[in-house]
């Protein structure tokens, strides 16, 4: 499949040929406290149609059971089996890393907690307790006093010998109510900063939790749905999935525009009501290309607007396949301003 979804059939769906759906939750399905528009009826009329929903999140202050409680409470239909964690990603880890029964340090709140304890793992906060390794995840009430146990556990000795770190994940920041606020990946940074190393990484964009998934549900054909171009995109195509990217969180159109090969989607769509629709894929003559009634050239290094097209979405999906497929960066071509904004 390429990047625009190519495919035998003309214009096919971004649902064409998928068993599972795996969705972020910040930014696809919620924004803080609200749902976000048309998230729960799209995700109900995947799994309507005979597609299995699984629920996937780096957010490790939350079990998968407040998960599940949350997203029911959307009127969707969720069991804590249908959420996949970094904590739970992370435990996968630890288990290669670690004996079974060890004591872990733990820099964390009640996801990472529950999680460790499930995995039969024991919890201290204390660096002079002795523990076999240190597990750090995001919690809103972390503060100086754990990351320094934290640093006082891995401190290297003579030799440079010293215990395993395994963080759920280091996203530079997470959205809530207020706006966006500094993320695990702060904290971990921290540490590092301290101890002069850096931890194995469970969440996205490295692929132990997107495995986690595939594993869980047995997924031959995954569609994983994101947000953010630097963890939900990267991961999935780390991880060899198809990508949805919905504009309705933190990366939108300049983001994409300028996006590296790494961080690019399969699919772009304004809401998640367009997973069902045909996807218009780029028709391209001489040096125009067409999606939908958009049309986008390039000529030269200028990037130039044919027409804007009767919906923004396709004026992006032709603008990214004009840039993509240059094979310049961004920064050597002069892009009009009216693609950026959104």
């Amino acid at each position: 499949m390429g990047i625009f979804g190519g495919s035998k059939n003309d214009d096919p769906t971004p649902l064409d040929g998928i068993d599972v759906v795996l969705a972020d939750l910040d930014g696809v399905v919620y924004q803080g406290p609200a749902q976000i528009p048309h998230a729960v009826e799209s995700l109900t009329r995947v799994v309507d149609s005979g597609r299995r929903v699984g629920y996937i999140t780096n957010n490790a202050s939350r079990s998968d059971a407040v998960v599940a409680e949350h997203l029911s409470s959307f009127g969707l239909t969720v069991d804590p089996a249908d959420v996949v964690t970094s904590p739970q990603a992370a435990m996968r880890l630890m288990q290669d890393l670690v004996p079974a029964g060890s004591l872990l340090l733990v820099v964390g709140g009640e996801g990472l907690v529950t999680e460790v304890e499930r995995h039969g793992y024991r919890v201290t906060t204390s660096a002079a307790d002795g523990p076999a390794a240190v597990v750090q995840g995001f919690y809103p009430e972390i503060g100086w006093k754990q990351l320094a146990e934290a640093a006082f556990a891995l401190t290297r000795d003579a030799a440079g010998g010293g215990i395993p770190w395994v963080a759920t994940n280091t996203d530079w920041t997470i959205p809530v109510a207020g706006g966006i606020a500094p993320g695990n990946g702060t904290l971990v940074s921290a540490v590092h900063t301290a101890v002069g190393i850096l931890p194995v990484v469970a969440g996205k964009p490295e692929t132990p939790i997107f495995d986690e998934a595939v594993h869980r549900f047995g997924a031959s054909s995954p569609l994983f749905i994101g947000d953010r171009l630097d963890t939900d995109i990267l991961g999935a195509r780390r991880a060899g999935m198809a990508s949805v990217h919905v504009l309705t969180g933190i990366d939108r159109n300049k983001q994409l525009i300028a996006a590296d090969a790494k961080m690019r989607p399969t699919f772009i769509v304004d809401d998640l009501r367009q997973l069902f629709e045909p996807y218009p894929l780029p028709k391209v003559k001489r040096e125009v290309t067409q999606v939908g009634s958009a049309r986008v050239a390039l000529r030269g290094n200028r990037v130039e607007i044919d027409a804007a097209g009767d919906r923004p979405v396709d004026l992006l999906r032709a603008a990214c396949a004009v840039i993509w497929g240059s094979g310049k960066p961004i920064y050597a071509l002069d892009v009009p301003e009216a693609l950026y904004k959104r």
